[in-house]
């Protein structure tokens, strides 16, 4: 009778433990996803507001699109670099 007591305090113990080590890590994911949304939004307007100015400039109209694409998907790649 005291194996099978041990073996069920233990068993609550892991338990125990892995139900408070779920919370901390969900909270760790959430905030690095709110980092990378909060990297992708701030990159999107700088990428507005240079396409903008280019258009405003003398460079063509595809050369400002491109830079503009090169801009959002360098951005994407931060928040990829800050959630993974």
């Amino acid at each position: 009778m005291t194996v099978s007591v041990s073996r069920l305090s233990a068993a609550l113990l892991t338990a125990c433990t892995l139900f408070a080590a779920v919370p901390a890590h969900a909270t760790n994911q959430s905030e690095q996803r709110q980092d990378a949304r909060d990297i992708r939004q701030d990159t999107r307007q700088e990428s507005r507001d240079a396409k903008q100015e280019c258009r405003e400039g003398l460079m063509g109209n595809a050369d400002c699109r491109q830079d503009h694409r090169d801009a959002k998907q360098e951005g994407r790649d931060q928040a990829r670099d800050v959630k993974y």
